[in-house]
This record gives C-alpha cells, structure tokens and sequence, in this order.
C-alpha cells in the first residue's frame, strides 16, 4: 500500500481555490473536481499526474465501440471494456483503503469503491457520447444509462454487471432495510457526487483516529461545497482541537455556538463550553 503524503502548504492552498472555483462553476467537471480531491490527498499527483488521468480517461473512451445501441447497448459495451477486459472492479478489501476514494489511484490500480468506479464508467462514457449519469442509490452508487422510461443500471463495482429491476431492489433493502424508491432513481449531478466521495472519505478516517489530517482536509472540502450542513463546522473544530490547533479550534467552536443560539440555546451554550475548555489546554 503506497504511503500518501499531503501536497506543500501553497500548491494545497492552489488546490483548494480551483477545488472551490469548479464546484461553484455553471456546469462542473466531475473528473477535474475528483482530480483535485486526489491532489489534495496525495502531494505526488502532479499537474502532469492529472493530465495523464485525464488522457487515460480519453483513451478507454477511444475504445468503446461507435453508438453501439440503446442504453442496454451502452451498459454492455461499457461492461465488456471496462470491467471484462480492463478488469474495473471492487472488493471488500478496497473499503480499507483511501486510494479506493482517489480517481487517479482507482484509474491505476482498477480497483476502488463504487462510487469510484461510477465515476470512471460516467467519464469515459460520457466522452463516448453515452447517455450515462450517476444514481446514487443508499449504500450502493451505480450507473444509470437512458431517460427514466427505458433506464438501464450497471454495477461497475461487479465489474459493470446490468441490473434486473430486482437486483436494484436487493441493493436498497440490504442497505436500508426499505424498498427501491423512484426517487432514488434520479440522475446525481458533479457536486452530488463529489460530496458522497467526501463522505465516504471522512467515513474512513474516522474509523482511523490517528487519520484526523485525512478526516481535516474532508471537512474542508465539504465546507467549500455551495450548500452543507453547519455541522461540519463543528466537525472541523473537534478535529483542530484534537490535532491540538486549540485557538483555532475554540474559534470554530464559538462561530458554530453563534449559528446555534439561534435554534437551540442549551446546545449552544455546550459549544461555548467546549471552546473555553478548548482554551484552557493552553495554559
């Protein structure tokens, strides 16, 4: 497993302006934004790192067969370059590692989570000229091709296998218990996707106490989103604090207790408490 080490303070700054300038953009790049994301993480991935990632995506694109059919046709195409004779897929074993998250890694190791593997399925799709989208069912995202009336799904983490209307069925309540919703159904823009890699992200270092910086810049990248919970500010100063920034942590703190008063006056008052002890470990 290759050791990731973050990118200098100025080219992650850089990182971040371009991070927040895409994700705000009129129409995002889902490729450049989890780019980014994978620049952030892993101070290796250069501009021609990028490049390279992104030419890789063009060149499984040249690939594909010319219009091969309907979105049926597309998902088998798709199924049968990527996942049969590149061998795009996943495993449980990839749920333990961060390069799982990280597109340029998943484009190395054709290994990563589905989401991941989603993405490189829209990507290169997309530049094939395919109808294709992200469907960002509960516990599971897959791949959707064609307009509501004749939608195909494809798993890419089965190596892109097409699904039955029950097979979707089954992946719902194996995660949530309920049934298959229309609703669930529905295409997920760039930014939709991104913030679930972001969650995911933030779901893996959390299981991993001594990842906080992982857990941090997660946060921070959620935060740029144009619309997440304020929670996350509390997140990112419990991780500051824990990291032991503690005058920028009780800072946090006490602008999330000011978003709170509003609402809840006991639990902003906890907040304001958590600052001062905060701050009361410097001395």
């Amino acid at each position: 497993m290759r050791q990731l080490f973050p990118p200098s303070p100025e080219r992650d700054a850089g990182l971040r302006r371009r991070f927040a300038e895409e994700v705000r953009a009129g129409r995002p790049d889902l490729a450049t934004l989890c780019l980014l994301v994978g620049a952030v993480a892993d101070g290796a991935l250069d501009e021609a790192g990028t490049d390279a990632a992104q030419m890789e995506l063009d060149r499984l694109a040249g690939r594909l067969p010319f219009r091969p059919g309907g979105p049926r046709g597309w998902a088998r195409a798709l199924c049968e370059l990527l996942g049969e004779e590149c061998g795009f897929r996943g495993s449980a074993a990839d749920y333990q590692r961060l390069e799982s998250s990280l597109l340029h890694e998943v484009l190395r190791r054709r290994r990563g989570l589905p989401i991941l593997l989603s993405v490189v399925w829209i990507e290169v799709a997309r530049r094939a000229g395919a109808p294709v989208y992200g469907v960002s069912l509960p516990g599971h995202f897959v791949v959707g091709f064609g307009t509501a009336g004749e939608q195909v799904l494809a798993d890419p983490f089965d190596g892109g296998r097409v699904l039955t209307g029950a097979d979707a069925e089954l992946l719902v309540v194996g995660a949530t218990g309920a049934p298959l919703h229309p609703s669930m159904l529905v295409p997920a823009d760039p930014v939709q996707v991104v913030q679930r890699i972001l969650n995911n992200v933030r779901a893996w270092a959390a299981a991993r106490p001594e990842r906080s910086d992982v857990a941090l810049w997660a946060v921070e990248l959620s935060l740029l989103l144009p619309a997440h919970p304020a929670r996350l500010r509390y997140e990112r100063a419990q991780l500051l604090v824990q990291r032991g920034d503690f005058v920028a942590g009780a800072a946090e703190l006490e602008a999330y207790a000011e978003v709170v008063d509003a609402v809840d006056r006991p639990a902003a008052e906890r907040v304001r408490g958590q600052a001062q002890a905060a701050r009361a470990m410097l001395n």
